[in-house]
């Protein structure tokens, strides 16, 4: 729906602001990230300041998102054609303080390449911003072929934007791979990642961090959870991906802070970080905002009006979105019979999703792996597997709940894609090797790091039945970005559905193992 156009200046927007009682320095009080706005009051044309991304693409639409200097009208020019000849131009949102001048707008997608030319309109008439351009493909038809990439993890362990050293150069050699779709899979900001200006590398050569104020310390306020994704988009590769190609985006716990649940409070070494607020759900609060003011995602799309939720592109594949971040309980041991990673709701949604599809190829995009030891400290478990070789325990049990329900409702074509784990491997699950049955053998595919250290496999859990196919991680834990060791999955489906091709990829693109899967 387009939002009915209003005749508002930036006067009067300041005048609704102090009514309401944002009056004084706070309400003017903007990001200090390097690109932000320095006044509300800057004369000349409104600037664009940190690109524009495409999201939550469904049959005949897709969602635009950009982020002005000022408060300034939101303009979209959408056409089929490069040049756009015959364009629309569609009013959209006023871009406010409120929403850290970020907005977006749901555009028309007919079929093929969709092309938009973004504008900020200036509120008392003095023109509009250069303009930015971006595409993304419409949902496709059945003979058409369809390129998924998936990873995670951005900026993380202390690797920021590193010019001298190219910046994040893998965002461009996903690009170069003319992806359709990009499903990110968490942590797409680090914001419990401080940002040194230099850290010496194992070779003798000095890592240059590019800083911004919020990337000097853990964010707890909310300006704070705004800088960390205004930072990322400071990279020219990273924002020549995100006009390129449409994503699908989840969080996971570093949008926040490490491994966090609901209901903790930060203690120890990690809560003496965290000096102004240590209660976890208020600072997930904040980093929730933030991250729906800084992403393409559409809110409507999703079940609780958060991150869970399908979207279909094409009859050949549909996107099931899970938060595996929200629902949890606290990071336990992980034995206990009411242990939950996903929520009942969540779990009940999932399996009644994927009984219902029509695709051929149902692709969960997951938060975190499923057989792979994640351990919290010294006695708890961060994700689903707990280390115990017998039957499913604890988040074990809700996982094997979902694939046992799914068997028995003749379920098939159920490609797992995740990343978290800052490497790359495939595994593949059988209840052969199993320590119960009644689940179908399926794929879990894992991708990453995008932008962040890398660290060496962990070991699996037995209790489904994994096998690793391939796995690539560095030799020693954290390593760097300069060594070699960021990957990205990318999915062929091909015309007519009938196969479906995983690669696992390096930073340049190059594949390093592929299998194909046929239609059952």
């Amino acid at each position: 729906m387009v939002p009915e156009r209003r005749s508002l200046t930036r006067r009067s927007l300041l005048r609704t602001a102090a009514a309401g009682g944002l009056a004084g320095a706070a309400a003017l009080a903007l990001p200090a990230t390097a690109s932000a706005a320095p006044s509300l009051l800057r004369s000349g044309r409104p600037v664009l300041t940190h690109g524009v991304q495409s999201g939550d693409v469904l049959p005949g639409s897709g969602l635009i998102w950009t982020r002005a200097d000022r408060p300034s009208r939101m303009l979209v020019e959408v056409a089929d054609n490069p040049d756009f000849r015959r364009a629309r131009r569609i009013p959209g949102p006023v871009l406010t303080p409120d929403t850290d001048l970020t907005g977006k707008l749901r555009v028309p997608a007919g079929s093929g390449r969709v092309h938009y030319r973004v504008l900020a309109e200036d509120l008392d008439g003095g023109g509009t911003s250069e303009p930015l351009t971006g595409s993304f493909r419409a949902v496709p038809g059945g003979d058409e072929p369809v390129r998924i990439q998936w990873s995670g993890d951005v900026v993380g362990q202390g690797w920021g934007i590193d010019r001298d050293l190219g910046g994040m150069t893998i965002f461009s050699a996903m690009a170069d791979r003319e992806p359709d779709l990009f499903l990110h899979c968490g942590d797409t900001v680090y914001a419990d990642g401080p940002l040194e200006e230099t850290v010496a590398l194992p070779d003798g050569r000095i890592w240059r961090n590019e800083t911004t104020p919020e990337k000097l310390k853990v964010a707890e306020s909310l300006t704070e959870f705004r800088g960390q994704f205004a930072y990322n988009l400071l990279d020219d590769h990273l924002r020549r991906y995100a006009a390129s190609v449409a994503q699908i985006n989840q969080w996971d716990d570093h949008e926040v802070t490490n491994n966090w649940y609901p209901g903790e409070i930060l203690t120890g070494e990690v809560g003496e970080s965290y000096v102004n607020e240590k209660r976890v759900d208020v600072l997930a609060a904040r980093g929730f905002q933030a991250f729906h003011e800084w992403v393409p995602l559409d809110p409507r799309t999703a079940v609780d009006g958060r991150v869970f939720r399908k979207l279909p592109f094409g009859p050949h594949v549909e996107v099931f979105v899970l938060d595996m971040r929200t629902y949890r309980g606290t990071n336990t041991a992980n034995t206990g019979a009411d242990e939950r990673i996903l929520g009942e709701k969540q779990a009940r949604w999932l399996v009644e999703s994927l009984a219902s599809s029509t695709a051929t190829w149902k692709i969960v995009q997951s938060d975190m792996p499923i057989g792979v030891q994640v351990p919290d400290g010294d006695t708890a478990w961060e994700a689903v597997a707990n280390g115990e070789p017998g039957p499913p325990s604890g988040r074990e049990s809700e996982i094997a709940g979902v694939l046992t329900a799914i068997a028995r409702k003749g379920v098939r074509n159920v490609v797992w894609v995740t990343a978290d784990v800052h490497y790359t491997a495939a595994h593949h699950y059988s209840p052969d090797r199993a320590a119960f049955d009644g689940f179908d053998p399926f794929w879990e595919f894992v991708s990453g790091p995008l932008h962040a250290g890398a660290f060496g496999p962990n070991d699996l859990d037995p209790t489904f039945g994994p096998r690793v196919e391939f796995v690539r991680g560095p030799s020693r834990q954290g390593a760097s970005p300069a060594e070699g060791f960021q990957h990205f999955g990318e999915i062929d489906v091909a015309p007519g559905g009938g196969e479906l091709t995983v690669h696992l990829r390096d930073e340049a693109g190059a594949s390093l193992w592929t299998t194909t899967l046929t239609r059952a």
